[in-house]
């Protein structure tokens, strides 16, 4: 068996060691937010041999990592307004993830696009154009057709089975597509930070900055309250939607994305995804999204998020509404506010780009240096968020604060890492292995002792109890929050994470 992989392991212990050295060292790297892009950047800089501390306010993939699609975009929707450069990024930035980096959490969704009779023949026929155009990407970014195959029209009989939600009526076939699909984006954000652990890098979640400097920052252990100075010779910001509060002239416009969670049932066993055409719109769609653990995402909206950012963004009625509504314009049996057993929203950091709508503000990330050094990253997306941290890198090596070699996280491996032959012959229960990749075996062997522990946390839920005992031993969870909320995605339906919290607490008494 595979060794337990000490190096990586973030645990209760390894953080009490990590914090009570990082007062008395100046490390090269500063890295403030742990989600996908801090976690990306602190890997980045660790691979590069830089010595490195990443700390967090609250808790791996806090904020807006976990609230995402789950998607790894092939850049499709930026082709469609001419941001060839944004597409092109995506779309290799998707093939590093399914070929190199992370082919075990990072797999091909199917998309059908149901040409009902609320889509024109003409809106048909531009979509089946974009497909064609997207496919080029694939081709252009070097991705094979035996990892995202090409798309293709359906017949309308080929569309219901797929899809058997769909109203019949009026149903002209479908558009089919691919896309790369997370199984989980805060376990993607949990396999950088451990991969940036193995690397040497200091991941310490519940220490919050307190204010930042070109040359390091104040601190509080959020667990006692006690506060210290880390000391750095370059300070990246990567706080996401809080990264304007840490550093002047950083001016952001949050846009929320709202998303639905219903059972399978709710859409008669959908197992392909869908692209539903919002009214009005000719590139942007209502998706719908099989999670395989018996429920479905439906997402998503794009409105501006003023004022105070909150710790966990809340879906408004209105969006609710309006997506059951877009939903509904194509379904047999329309999905009721009923039916929803859960809804998340996420904030994305957009930078300021004045008036106009949200949806308009552009996708690309920016790298920003302040006055006295900080370099600030925001914008971009969860698909790039690699290309976002390299980029931050080389902006503090451009600062010349540091001296060192070129980014090559394209080709490390994240924990877990394994081509789909690989994985297919591990000896472990499917979810583990789609979940945690060659380590799917550590996962299933914490029940050698306590065989209860590979049965659901919850009756009806996918995730088995060796999840939470893997969380905490490797995967930094320090609270029921953590076990529920980020390692597993059990707290997203309120009845289940009200069910599993005994569990949580008191695996965690243990």
């Amino acid at each position: 068996m595979t060794s337990l992989p000490r190096a990586s392991s973030l645990n209760a212990a390894r953080r009490a060691r990590d914090l009570a050295a990082l007062p008395g060292e100046v490390v090269d790297v500063l890295v403030v937010g742990l989600g996908a892009t801090g976690a990306g950047v602190a890997l980045d800089a660790a691979a590069r041999g830089f010595s490195v501390a990443a700390i967090d306010a609250r808790d791996l993939a806090f904020g807006t990592s976990r609230w995402s699609s789950k998607l790894i975009h092939g850049g499709l929707r930026y082709l469609a307004s001419g941001r060839i450069a944004v597409a092109h990024e995506s779309a290799v930035e998707r093939g590093i993830l399914m070929t190199r980096t992370a082919p075990h959490l990072v797999r091909a969704q199917p998309f059908v696009l149901p040409l009902a009779a609320a889509v024109s023949r003409a809106q048909g026929a531009v979509t089946a154009t974009g497909l064609l155009a997207g496919d080029a990407l694939r081709a252009a970014a070097r991705t094979p057709r035996s990892v995202l195959p090409g798309p293709r029209r359906l017949s309308a009989a080929e569309t219901l089975r797929l899809a058997p939600a769909l109203a019949p009526d009026g149903l002209r076939g479908g558009l089919l597509s691919w896309d790369g699909r997370l199984a989980d984006d805060a376990r993607l954000v949990t396999a950088i930070a451990r991969t940036a652990a193995a690397h040497g890098a200091r991941v310490l979640t519940r220490c919050r900055a307190l204010a930042l400097t070109g040359d390091g920052a104040r601190v509080r252990d959020e667990l006692t309250g006690a506060e210290f100075d880390v000391r750095a010779r370059a300070v990246v910001n990567a706080a996401g939607v809080w990264a304007g509060g840490l550093v002047d002239g950083v001016s952001l416009r949050p846009s929320r994305g709202t998303h639905l969670v219903v059972r399978d049932a709710s859409l008669a066993g959908t197992s392909a995804g869908m692209h539903v055409p919002m009214p009005g719109s000719a590139d942007r769609f209502v998706l719908v999204l099989p999670q395989g653990d018996g429920r479905i995402y439906v997402g998503l909206t794009d409105e501006p998020a003023d004022g105070p950012v909150p710790d966990v963004p809340e879906p408004t009625p209105g969006e609710i509404g309006f997506l059951l509504d877009v939903l509904g314009s194509v379904l047999a049996r329309p999905v009721r506010a009923a039916d929803v057993v859960g809804a998340f929203a996420g904030l994305r950091p957009l930078l300021d780009g004045g008036a106009g709508a949200t949806a308009d503000l552009s996708r690309r990330h920016a790298v920003l240096t302040s006055r006295d050094g900080v370099v600030t990253v925001v914008g971009g997306k969860l698909t790039t968020y690699r290309r976002m941290a390299a980029d931050a890198v080389d902006a503090v090596l451009a600062g010349g604060r540091l001296a060192g070699p070129p980014s090559r996280t394209d080709r490390i491996p994240l924990v877990g890492a394994a081509d789909a032959a690989s994985l297919a012959r591990l000896d472990a229960p499917r979810r583990l292995v789609a979940r945690y990749g060659t380590e799917a075996p550590l996962v299933a062997a914490l029940a050698a002792d306590d065989p209860a522990l590979l049965e659901p946390v919850v009756p009806g839920s996918a995730a088995l109890g060796v999840e939470l005992a893997w969380a905490v031993r490797h995967e930094g969870a320090l609270t029921a929050g953590d076990l529920l909320d980020r390692r597993t995605r059990i707290g997203l339906v309120a009845a289940d994470r009200a069910a599993a919290l005994p569990a949580a607490e008191a695996l965690l008494a243990r």
